[in-house]
């Protein structure tokens, strides 16, 4: 039984498989003809264990009254990273979610939701917990092959960057599987709530990266529209203590996102309506995680 069940509650069982909680009585007398075995005939062990107790009239019960933990899956955890937790998304996702998700991003739900609109079309949510923006900059600077932001980019189909940045692509840390999983499950349904009447499942995506700005290498990023239907822009560390300077413009409107909030996202619009460009990052090092959805 699961912990979110409907009904809760002891229930009497003919066969248990797996996992048992034994009372510590029935195997203390190594020789007592009352201790469980996994032996009958040509019985699989669980169902021999089952068999031989319900003979002797021990009874066996399952409950959700209680949570006792939950197994994970490591069949296919990857040891090659310097932060192997956070490729986990789709293996553990519940773990994941409890670590890597904002503990306020369910909060940009339902009819007392607390979205904000900085500029028109321009959304702004908690998205990321601060544990994900370190470990997603620490993997990227561990890998460390950033760009060079020219317009020359052998990463690209025909090798051409037209608004180039410094950046790192998420197929490049062996992250491009899990990202798009994560803009599925988490980025998707929050754009369906904002921008109704617009649903594409699974949202797609072909650049999916980071950018670092710093004042000795890429500042700023010249006005530009993204080939996106709409785009994310999630703020990876923080202004006034990482960085000073920096944040969007949207030059249609004349609004300006700075004071950015660690691990919140912006969503916008991509083409036509929403030009825009990176403001001066004047101190430090800025990073944000950028995705192009639905090219």
């Amino acid at each position: 039984m699961t912990e979110g069940a409907c009904d809760r509650g002891v229930w009497n069982v003919p066969y248990i498989s797996m996992v048992y909680l034994i009372n510590g009585t029935l195997l203390r007398d190594m020789d007592s003809e009352n201790l469980p075995s996994f032996i009958s005939g040509m019985m699989d062990p669980d169902m021999a264990f089952c068999k031989n107790l319900r003979d002797k009239g021990i009874f066996m019960f399952v409950t959700n009254m209680d949570h006792y933990g939950h197994l994970l899956n490591m069949d296919n955890y990857d040891t090659s990273h310097i932060h192997n937790d956070l490729y986990e998304i789709y293996n553990n996702q519940l773990d994941w979610e409890k670590r890597y998700i904002h503990e306020n991003y369910t909060k940009s739900f339902g009819p007392d939701r607390q979205m904000e609109e900085p500029c028109p079309d321009v959304f702004w949510f908690p998205l990321v917990s601060t544990t994900f923006c370190d470990h997603l900059i620490g993997e990227m600077e561990n890998f460390g092959r950033w760009s060079d932001g020219t317009n020359s980019d052998n990463r690209l189909a025909g090798g051409y960057e037209n608004v180039p940045t410094r950046d790192i692509h998420m197929n490049q840390i062996g992250m491009e599987p899990q990202w798009l999983y994560f803009l599925r499950e988490y980025i998707r349904p929050v754009q369906e709530s904002i921008f109704l009447g617009y649903f594409h499942d699974p949202p797609t995506a072909v650049m999916n990266f980071v950018v670092r700005y710093r004042p000795d290498e890429q500042p700023s990023l010249r006005p530009h529209h993204d080939s996106s239907t709409y785009t994310i822009n999630i703020a990876l560390n923080r202004k006034g203590i990482d960085y000073e300077g920096g944040g969007c413009r949207f030059i249609r409107y004349n609004c300006s996102v700075t004071d950015l909030r660690h691990g919140w996202s912006l969503i916008h619009p991509g083409r036509l309506t929403h030009y825009h460009e990176g403001l001066t990052v004047t101190n430090g090092t800025r990073y944000i995680a950028i995705s192009f959805v639905d090219p």
